[in-house]
């Protein structure tokens, strides 16, 4: 089918833009557009979601209770500041849509979804593009994601299993469903089970996992993770009397041990030489290369702990573009980022100081190669996530 723009296709007119009085009084993080996270440079130019997940991470940008989506800017003036953004990379840098304050695949803002896609498909780029949803994908929305030549898509599809209405009030049979149908009509995108958040004694009993479990054979691959706790959830959670599943916080997601051990021991495969937890990941980075056949951009391989479950051919993927760079590089480019001390090279990562996370994962991804704060270390088995669930100085691995 020719591509037309996503409006004009559906039927419907594009979203009202926000007033420059509407946009002054939102937080500054929400009203920038582009925003760096560790899975790509992030565009928001759409932002509201009436979907009301209580842990969405839409508290922290004080904008939960904007139920109904509205556009900051057009799509063609959104993606014009994209690829003139500082930290964008033609072919290199992933790409997030959508992903910070709304869903993408919401009926009116779904125009706006393909829309961009085309746009930047036209463009020629063959960057990572990954569009994040738990709300309802058909067959048409398949044919327009198969339509795109040239973007690398990977749609990941959010789904828990809660049924606590205060905590995730949407059905997480729309997610199943819309998994499996993106998954049967795949051709040129690839689609990943989003399996979050899991969390102890809400969606993590024998039940749940195995049900999950069934559901990650309609994906090319599953990315399994926990809660993100922040204080201003745990608020929200607080005043609207829902259970607090920790006793604290944490600035990281909060996977605990044993509860990923309980996953792993789940999805062993011990007959399988070739991939013995099947397409099983910790990281989304890794679970985005592997369906597209390339190594991990995020260059976790250095962080060797995360790739024992890993499928043979992926490490071998990832071992072949590994490599350091050389200091003298990293310390230039470190420095006109804005880095206040000496950067460090290990056999695991690039150690920085006074660079937040957005230089950072500039960096990270140019590199292929993990880049950390020294002021947050990341440790042994907990590489990213919480200290909350884990044992001190335990070292062990996936059990047999």
């Amino acid at each position: 089918m020719p591509l037309q723009t996503a409006p004009a296709l559906f039927g419907r007119r594009p979203l009202p833009l926000l007033t420059a009085q509407q946009v002054a009084v939102l937080k500054p993080k929400l009203a920038d557009v582009i925003e760096y996270r560790k899975s790509g440079l992030s565009l928001n130019h759409v932002i509201g979601c009436p979907l009301e997940c209580g842990y969405c991470i839409r508290h922290l940008y004080d904008n939960f209770d904007m139920k109904v989506p509205r556009a900051l800017m057009t799509d063609e003036e959104a993606v014009a500041m994209l690829v003139d953004h500082r930290y964008f990379r033609p072919h290199i840098t992933p790409i997030q849509l959508f992903n910070k304050a709304t869903d993408p695949m919401l009926p009116v803002v779904k125009p706006h979804t393909f829309n961009t896609l085309r746009l930047l498909d036209e463009r020629g780029l063959t960057n990572h593009i990954l569009v994040i949803t738990r709300w309802r994908v058909g067959p048409e929305d398949c044919q327009i994601l198969n339509s795109f030549r040239n973007i690398k898509v990977t749609v990941l599809v959010t789904y828990s299993g809660i049924t606590h209405p205060g905590i995730e009030p949407v059905d997480s049979g729309i997610a199943a469903a819309s998994l499996k149908t993106l998954h049967a009509n795949a051709e040129s995108y690839r689609t990943i089970l989003y399996w979050r958040p899991i969390v102890p004694g809400l969606n993590d009993s024998d039940e749940h996992l195995a049900t999950a479990q069934r559901l990650s054979r309609h994906a090319h691959a599953t990315v399994f993770t926990g809660l993100f706790f922040r204080d201003e959830i745990a608020v929200y959670y607080k005043e609207n009397g829902l259970p607090e599943p920790y006793s604290d916080t944490a600035r990281r997601k909060i996977t605990p041990e044993k509860l990923e051990q309980r996953i792993l021991d789940l999805f062993r495969r011990p007959a399988d030489s070739e991939e013995p937890w099947g397409p099983l990941f910790r990281k989304t980075s890794c679970a985005v290369a592997y369906v597209h056949g390339l190594a991990d951009y995020n260059g976790h391989y250095g962080i060797r702990e995360l790739c024992d479950i890993c499928p043979e051919r992926q490490l071998g993927l990832c071992a072949a573009a590994w490599n350091a760079p050389a200091k003298p590089d990293a310390d230039q480019l470190a420095k006109e980022l804005g880095a206040t001390g000496p950067v460090e090279i290990s056999d695991r990562a690039i150690i920085t100081e006074g660079l937040d996370e957005q230089p950072r994962y500039f960096m990270q991804h140019g590199y292929g190669f993990q880049v950390h704060d020294r002021a947050h270390p990341h440790r042994r088995r907990r590489h990213g996530r919480a200290e909350i669930g884990w044992q001190e100085g335990k070292e062990g691995v996936p059990s047999p």
